[in-house]
């Protein structure tokens, strides 16, 4: 298994994004295939990577997963420094209403849907993608939480509340039982063709066409309300990531698919919590176990995953490693253990 790093994407990554982009299927709807598109993409990831930031604003930090040794990149992920800046940033909201009688003896809590911008300013974890052939030996959780290792070095670059937006339930030809209960009723078009609308960043139509009074879940078909707060069976693994960091569904749903939004305070995020800046020391590591670990630079940010034993101030690296992360001895470094149970050695 070769080495694999997780660094800042550059210009000349674009035919990479956008192999991915086409390969990724329905629900990658952050990035749609459209080279120009993903190339302005990559020039605000390279913006927000320069600009001096003090608070989270309209910046978007995105990644890839490049194999050292070929230098072949096969996956991708961003964060969103705070969502809903420039335009409304919608779900559904899931309240209750209550139906009651006391002469027909009657009570009924009814489940209800409630167009909501309450998620606005959050950070978004977006645009995760992972090629086939690239996955297993930790990559998914390199990928996935480098994310974490960043914001833990630059904390004021975030907001307080860190989002995940979930792939939705949908079949195999990209039908979504939500949708075709719900959304096509008030939009009239496909549910991919919604999607890339959106992708695209056009969703002034969701406030044009969108209802603005509380829909009662329960006259939605059946298919549909099965389908509530369900993820796609392809998004399992990245949800039950989330989950090992303190992601928790707190009622909130895609307005196209009815996947679930998961959240969690930026400060209580596992890896952000738990993960320590320590000095490099260069030799042969000893025998550990599996750790991320990242340099604390922003422009140059780079993230591996290896079997490490640090201590509480300094952690043994090998060659190749410090290499990959451009780091030298004395430098800082970053880690966290994967296992959630792990301890930092005294």
């Amino acid at each position: 298994m070769t080495m694999k790093i997780i660094r800042p994407i550059q210009t000349q990554d674009l035919d990479a994004l956008l192999h991915m982009a086409k390969t990724a299927g329905a629900g990658f709807t952050s990035l749609p295939p459209v080279p120009e598109f993903l190339q302005k993409k990559i020039e605000l990831s390279e913006e927000s990577f320069a600009a001096g930031v003090h608070k989270a604003g309209h910046e978007r930090y995105m990644f890839v997963l490049q194999d050292v040794e070929s230098g072949d990149v096969g996956g991708c992920c961003a964060v969103e420094a705070a969502c809903g800046l420039d335009e409304p940033f919608y779900n559904y909201h899931v309240g209750t209403t209550v139906h009651a009688s006391r002469e027909l003896k009657v009570y009924n809590l009814v489940p209800t849907l409630y167009l909501s911008n309450d998620l606005t300013g959050t950070s978004v974890l977006c645009s995760l993608y992972l090629r086939p052939d690239f996955r297993g030996g930790g990559a998914g959780h390199l990928l996935s939480k480098s994310r974490f290792m960043f914001i833990a070095n630059f904390p004021q670059r975030f907001s307080q509340k860190v989002i995940a937006e979930m792939r939705g339930v949908s079949d195999e030809t990209g039908r979504s039982a939500f949708w075709e209960g719900l959304g096509r009723l008030f939009f009239s078009i496909d549910y991919d063709r919604a999607e890339h609308l959106v992708g695209m960043g056009n969703k002034a139509f969701i406030a044009e066409l969108m209802p603005k009074h509380p829909i009662y879940a329960n006259l939605l078909p059946p298919e549909a309300r099965a389908v509530m707060g369900q993820v796609h069976v392809q998004t399992r693994p990245a949800l039950q990531l989330l989950e090992q960091e303190g992601f928790r569904y707190q009622g909130y749903l895609d307005i196209f698919d009815g996947g679930p939004t998961v959240e969690a305070p930026q400060a209580e995020i596992r890896s952000v919590k738990r993960s320590r800046v320590v000095e490099a020391h260069l030799g042969q590591a000893r025998r550990g176990t599996p750790h991320l670990v990242a340099n604390t630079r922003l422009r140059e940010f780079r993230c591996g995953l290896a079997d490490l034993a640090p201590t509480a101030s300094a952690v043994d690296l090998p060659a190749q490693l410090a290499q990959a992360l451009e780091v030298k001895a004395g430098d800082p470094v970053r880690v966290v253990a994967l296992d959630a149970n792990a301890r930092t050695k005294p």
